[in-house]
């Protein structure tokens, strides 16, 4: 806890590891702009881009119920959700089928087409996130990743509506 104590120097203040008040923001700023650029490359030629990766992989790792929880667990609207779907359903990757708790609701189900798609692109995805981490060693990265996790579940719980795609959007 000693880098989060924060002391006056010169009439400034400034935490122990020399960043003022605010720097963090900044910082975590670049970091996403650098993974945005990096992810983008990585999944280019992926149905829908982010997006289809994002909604693929959520199906494939997290078998969501139905297509409502899919959209609340990505916080994405579910006018966009169907366009998305549309898109990953023409490619083949994923199917609409009933859900299996209440017939009326769809749930979303990977195709053998989409589980070796997205295995290609986690490969892809796994390099440019190896990418960018390579300022850092094995166990700093293996940490930042761990504890950013933590602290975006902490966030993810206190207000669960968020949207990480629209903070992307609002980086200075």
């Amino acid at each position: 806890m000693e880098n989060t104590v924060i002391k006056a120097e010169a009439g400034a203040r400034t935490r122990e590891n020399g960043a003022p008040p605010g720097e963090l923001g900044w910082h975590l700023g670049m970091v996403l702009r650098g993974y945005q650029t990096l992810l983008e490359d990585a999944v280019e030629g992926m149905p829908s881009g982010v997006r289809g990766f994002q909604v693929l992989s959520t199906v494939v790792h997290r078998d969501p119920p139905n297509q409502q929880a899919l959209g609340t667990h990505l916080v994405i609207d579910r006018t966009v959700l169907t366009y998305l779907l549309d898109d990953l359903v023409d490619a083949g990757v994923v199917e609409r089928v009933a859900a299996p708790s209440d017939r009326r609701a769809r749930k979303i189900v990977p195709t053998d087409k989409g589980r070796a798609v997205l295995a290609r692109y986690e490969e892809r995805v796994s390099a440019a996130e190896a990418e960018l981490l390579a300022g850092l060693d094995g166990s700093e990265s293996g940490d930042l990743i761990a504890l950013v996790g933590r602290l975006a579940m902490e966030i993810h719980r206190a207000q669960p509506g968020s949207s990480p795609c629209e903070a992307m959007d609002h980086l200075p």
